[in-house]
C-alpha cells in the first residue's frame, strides 16, 4: 500500500497549497448572514471553485474571489472588475427565506474567454444544510455538512471531509477524495482516480478510467472503473469491486467480497470472511489467501489450480477445477480464473 500512501500524502500537500492560496488572496467580496435561518444553500460558477464549510450559525458568510483570464499585460483594474461585473453577469450573493444563494453567470454569449471574469465562493454555513453546486471546471469541497448534497463540476477535483447524509457528486474529468464521510455516498467521474478512506455507509464510487484505492470503509460498498486498477485494505460490510482491464489488490478483507476484471490480475486476502466470496477473472492471474477454519462450499475453475494447507476436505480436486467443502462447508467460495492460474492458500 506504499503507492496508495504516497498519492494521499500527494493529496493532502495539493490541498494545503491551495489553502494557502486561498488565505493569501484576499476576496473581492466577504457578506455576513450571521442573523439569517440558512437551510439550503444553491451556487453556481462558470469557471471557478465552490467550497461550503460547517461553522457556528453566528459565523455564516460567503466570500467570493474573483480572477481574471487574461494572460498577458497588467489586467483589469479594480473599477474595470466592478464594471465588468455589473455589465456582463448576473452575480447574486443573498438568503431569501432560508435558501443562501451565491452565484454568477454570464449575460451574454462569451466569444472571448481571456477577458472573462472567473468567480470561486467560500460558503460558511451551519452544518444542517442541504446543497445544489455546479462549476463548469472548478472543484468542489465540502467540509462537516449533514443532509443532502447534490454537486457537479465539469473538470474539477471533488473533496469531501465529514459528510452525513445523501451525497450525490459528479465530475467529468477529476479526481475524487473523500474521508470520514458515513451514509449514504453516490460519486462518479469520468476519467479521473478516487480515494476513498474512513467511511461508512452505503457507498457507491465509479470512473470510466482512474484508479481507485479505498482504505478502512465499512458498509456496502460498490466500486467500479473502466481501465484503471483497484486497491482496497481493512474493508468491513459488502464489498463489490470490478475493473474492465485493470489490476485488483484486495487487502485484510473482514466481508463478503465479489470482484472481477477482464484481464489483470486478483490478488484477494480475507481475514475474517462475509457471507460469500465472489472472484471472476478472464485471464490473469488470481491469488486467494483464506482462513483455513472456515466452513466453506468450494468451487474453483482455472487453467491451473494449486492449494497450500488445504484440510477437511471433500469433493473432487483435479488440476483445473475443485469442487466439495471445507470443514463440512459453509460459506460460498466461487472463483472462476478463466484461462489464468489459480493460488489459493488456507491460512
Amino acid at each position: 500500500m506504499k503507492k496508495y500512501l504516497m498519492l494521499l500524502l500527494i493529496a493532502a500537500s495539493s490541498v494545503a497549497v491551495k489553502s494557502q492560496t486561498k488565505q493569501e488572496k484576499q476576496p473581492y467580496l466577504t457578506k455576513l448572514f450571521s442573523s439569517q435561518k440558512i437551510n439550503s444553500v444553491v451556487s453556481q460558477t462558470s469557471g471557478g471553485n465552490i467550497s461550503v464549510n460547517a461553522v457556528n450559525p453566528s459565523e455564516s458568510r460567503v466570500e467570493v474571489f474573483v480572477s481574471e483570464n487574461r494572460r498577458r499585460g497588467n489586467g483589469f483594474s479594480n473599477d474595470e472588475i466592478r464594471s465588468k461585473i455589473e455589465n456582463d453577469y448576473d452575480f447574486t450573493v443573498a438568503v431569501n427565506n432560508g435558501t443562501l444563494t451565491a452565484t454568477a453567470k454570464s449575460k451574454h454569449r462569451i466569444t472571448n474567454w481571456t477577458n472573462a471574469l472567473s468567480f470561486s465562493f467560500m460558503i460558511y454555513v451551519p452544518a444542517n444544510v442541504s446543497t445544489n453546486l455546479k462549476t463548469s471546471g472548478g472543484n468542489i469541497t465540502l467540509s462537516g455538512l449533514s443532509g443532502n448534497q447534490d454537486f457537479a463540476t465539469s473538470g474539477g477535483n471533488l473533496e469531501l471531509n465529514e459528510l452525513s447524509g445523501k451525497i450525490k457528486g459528479r465530475t467529468s474529468g477529476g479526481n475524487i477524495y473523500l474521508k470520514n464521510c458515513k451514509d449514504e455516498l453516490n460519486l462518479a467521474t469520468s476519467g479521473g482516480n478516487i480515494m476513498g478512506k474512513n467511511s461508512s455507509g452505503q457507498i457507491h464510487l465509479s470512473t470510466s478510467g482512474g484508479s481507485i484505492q479505498l482504505k478502512d470503509l465499512d458498509g456496502n460498498i460498490d466500486a467500479s472503473t473502466s481501465g484503471g486498477n483497484v486497491e482496497a485494505e481493512s474493508i468491513k460490510g459488502e464489498l463489490a469491486a470490478r475493473t474492465s482491464g485493470g489490476n485488483v489488490s484486495l487487502q485484510k478483507l473482514n466481508c463478503s467480497v465479489k470482484t472481477s476484471t477482464s484481464g489483470g490480475n486478483i490478488d484477494v486476502s480475507i481475514e475474517t470472511p462475509g457471507k460469500y466470496v465472489s472472484i471472476n477473472n478472464s485471464g490473469g492471474q488470481v491469488r486467494l489467501s483464506i482462513p483455513k477454519n472456515t466452513g466453506m462450499d468450494l468451487k474453483l475453475s482455472a487453467m491451473k489450480i494449486s492449494t497450500q494447507n488445504l484440510q477437511n476436505f471433500n469433493g473432487s480436486n483435479s488440476k483445473d477445477e475443485i469442487k466439495g467443502t471445507v470443514n463440512g462447508g459453509g460459506i460460498p467460495v466461487t472463483v472462476d480464473a478463466g484461462s489464468g492460474n489459480l493460488d489459493v492458500v488456507f491460512d
